[in-house]
């Protein structure tokens, strides 16, 4: 059973950056694809970016090209998303989640099974 824990959410203000980690305890932290989504109250939850297994493959929602950047360790389990010039469209509970291993990165949620609780991220203007 594949354990994600999310932290590094936070307060800041627009332009900013921050960098959310994914920690993911028990085994075979390199065997899957991982990725990171978002949802806003009373809205649905959104593709944020995903990175292979192997960390060779990124893929991101069209919101945050270019801003935020995911990687992956796999030596310490743990994946980040980087944010960077934070606007007053990114505020959300960000979750990271796990996909099957594989060199299509998928959008959907319903591709990813275990997810974490979430992070709250806000940005002030």
């Amino acid at each position: 059973q594949k354990h994600l824990v999310e932290s590094g959410g936070g307060v800041v203000q627009v332009g900013d950056s921050l960098r959310l980690a994914c920690d993911a305890s028990g085994l075979g932290f390199d065997n899957f694809n991982l990725g990171w989504f978002r949802q806003a109250p009373g809205k649905e939850r959104e593709f944020v970016a995903a990175i292979t297994w192997n960390g060779y493959l990124t893929k991101y929602g069209e919101s945050v090209e270019g801003r935020f950047a995911v990687s992956k360790d796999n030596a310490k389990k743990i994946s980040y998303l980087q944010m960077n010039s934070l606007n007053p469209e990114d505020p959300a509970v960000y979750y990271c989640a796990t996909a099957i291993s594989e060199l299509l990165l998928r959008v959907r949620r319903g591709n990813y099974d275990s997810w974490g609780q979430g992070t709250q991220v806000t940005v002030s203007s």
